[in-house]
């Protein structure tokens, strides 16, 4: 096995690990929503501190339900995948031909 594949696959499985470990230990088990975004959280704190804060503004747009919101989440998540692999894929095929180009010495 080529060192880069070692390393790959390694990298792959730590991102499983990382993934699967808090499902799988029972993390935030005691909380009702165990894996919430750190925006709900933060909103809790405030209102508990400071009880007659107002928000500054509101948002442009609010998605009907959470699972709109959810779908909306993941569509941007997959569109700047999408833009990386695309950009990380011209980066090396520009590498790879200017690599070619060279004379050998």
């Amino acid at each position: 096995m080529k060192r880069f594949s070692r390393i790959n696959l390694l990298l792959l499985l730590a991102v499983v690990v990382l993934a699967v470990a808090p499902l799988a230990l029972g993390l935030g088990g005691s909380q009702e929503e165990p894996f919430t975004g750190s925006d709900g959280l933060a909103e809790q704190a405030i209102v508990e501190d400071h009880p007659d804060y107002r928000p500054w503004f509101s948002p442009i747009y609010e998605p009907p339900s959470g699972e709109v919101e959810s779908a909306l989440f993941a569509l941007q998540a997959a569109l700047g995948a999408a833009f990386l692999g695309y950009y990380f894929g011209v980066a090396r095929t520009r590498q790879r031909a200017a690599a070619a180009e060279q004379p050998r010495a």
